[in-house]
């Protein structure tokens, strides 16, 4: 697939960044799922927790304030992190240009679904109720940056 491009041809914003599909569960038996996330602003997901999926981050350009557990850090191109399951985190885009960055959920999980129900126009808020229909539990607002 070209760069720049969402698996399916398809588009989907949530509002502080756009995501593309790039490797879904039917394709990886479940196993994986892989978004990009492309003009990264400031703004991010709620601080919350997946019960049962890792979810590793790789920054592509730009700079991401996260937060994983009590930790708060700012990564740059070239530098990942990761949100093993149980622990509480959250991220936003930095500084005047937008991020850019990879995101991998393992196992997939409810996550296509997750992203396919709330990276639409005008998309239901990102509250404890959606967190819990797609097995992650809402721990409180958005990271500022």
């Amino acid at each position: 697939m070209e760069a720049g491009q969402d698996r399916f041809g398809e588009t989907h914003s949530l509002g502080f960044s756009t995501i593309l599909f790039k490797a879904v569960p039917r394709e990886t038996n479940g196993g994986l799922l892989m978004i990009e996330h492309k003009n990264l602003m400031k703004g991010g997901p709620p601080r919350h927790f997946h019960l049962h999926q890792e979810e590793w981050f790789y920054v592509i350009e730009g700079e991401v304030l996260f937060q994983v557990g009590d930790s708060r850090t700012t990564l740059r191109a070239g530098e990942s992190i990761l949100g093993p399951r149980g622990i509480p985190h959250a991220f936003s885009g930095m500084g005047e240009k937008p991020a850019h960055m990879l995101i991998a959920f393992t196992p997939a999980g409810k996550m296509e679904e997750f992203f396919r129900y709330v990276a639409v126009p005008n998309g239901p808020k990102m509250d404890a109720e959606v967190f819990a229909r797609y097995e992650m539990q809402y721990v409180g607002p958005p990271l500022m940056a």
